[in-house]
């Protein structure tokens, strides 16, 4: 048995791609081939293998306990429309040149319409503190039943209103929202198109002072959460400009990509490393940079803290011991004078009980 997983009529924009998925089953594992048969009234039914067209069909195909293949059509044009048919047989002479196979090929077909692809102009206006983007649609174009906006992953609007034209307003600065935005027609098969907000790089240190030990590797970071992204990175330190850091050079790393660069330094030195580090980013809209102050302390540095606390304790102690030693004086003539109060208060004692006896 042989059947064709994916839906069995679809439609594609030109330029899109296509993918079909087919699955036999049998013992022995039979072959899948792939044909295609075009709209044309004269073409004939031909074989497709992997790279035909230009390279830009892909057949992939697994023999394991079953058999499965997927043809994937790149950059589809018009003459790519037809229909696509998968074929399977485990007949020993299924692929003999003068014997007929005694099995059939068993066959599964889809049928692929392209359909040319309409001319969206998407522009940005900027109004008043507001971004405004727009996408018009040229006839011809399939019925539209709304449209989306998209940013990424996330929807921004949708509307179910039929116009060619759609637009979406951005309240704040446009170095705030660059990016890249999608204008989604609701169409049969679907028409996007993309609005670009481009700025000069907008570069932010990940943390504007680092701290390290003397000795221990230094970690300077900058990034640019800004589009388009950052074409090159160069970092140098305050009062060197005219001598950017090189990677590699030195105790110096640089690891870089579109939008975030990383400075290492080696074996830190209070003297030579500790001051103001610049990364610079340039991009197809201008140069943005970010300053990055490197402070080095000394490997005793953990003690102080240590010390400050013995210091505080011993203070302490010799605050206490002083007191003490300036009390003990007075405590003593207190006891002497109530030794004598108290002496005095017997002896009246005493004369009292001398009277009551009399």
């Amino acid at each position: 048995a042989g059947f064709i997983k994916s839906p069995l009529s679809q439609k594609r924009l030109t330029q899109d791609s296509v993918e079909l998925y087919c699955e036999a089953i049998g013992n022995p594992i039979p072959e899948i081939q792939w044909w295609f048969e075009g709209n044309e009234p004269n073409e004939t039914c031909a074989q497709l293998w992997d790279g035909a067209r230009q390279d830009r069909v892909k057949i992939n195909a697994t023999y394991n306990l079953h058999s499965t293949s997927t043809i994937y059509i790149t950059n589809l044009t018009s003459d790519d429309s037809g229909m696509y048919e998968c074929r399977a047989s485990n007949d020993p002479d299924r692929n003999h040149l003068s014997k007929s196979p005694k099995v059939k090929w068993i066959r599964s077909q889809a049928n692929v319409f392209v359909i040319e692809r309409p001319d969206i102009k998407a522009q940005v206006d900027r109004d008043s503190g507001k971004l405004i983007l727009t996408c018009n649609v040229t006839a011809p174009y399939p019925p539209i039943e709304g449209h989306e906006w998209m940013h990424g992953e996330k929807l921004l609007h949708t509307d179910g209103e039929s116009s060619a034209f759609t637009k979406y307003v951005i309240e704040g600065k446009m170095e705030e929202h660059s990016g890249i935005y999608e204008c989604v027609y609701k169409t049969s098969p679907e028409i996007k198109g993309q609005v670009n907000i481009s700025v000069p790089p907008q570069v932010t240190a990940y943390k504007k002072s680092e701290h390290g030990n003397e000795g221990d590797t230094g970690v300077l970071t900058c990034k640019n959460p800004s589009f388009p992204p950052v074409s090159s990175w160069v970092w140098h330190k305050s009062g060197q400009e005219v001598s950017p850091i090189v990677n590699g050079s030195g105790r110096y790393i640089i690891k870089s990509t579109g939008n975030k660069t990383e400075l290492r330094i080696l074996k830190l030195s209070i003297e030579e490393d500790a001051g103001d580090y610049h990364c610079n980013a340039s991009n197809s809209q201008g140069f943005g940079g970010a300053t990055v102050n490197l402070r080095v302390r000394s490997r005793l540095a953990a003690l102080w803290p240590f010390l400050g606390i013995v210091a505080e304790v011993l203070v302490l102690v010799t605050i206490i011991f002083i007191y003490e030693k300036r009390r003990k004086p007075d405590e003593v003539l207190d006891g002497k004078r109530c030794l004598g109060k108290s002496n005095a208060t017997n002896h009246k004692d005493k004369n009292v009980r001398q009277r009551n006896a009399n």
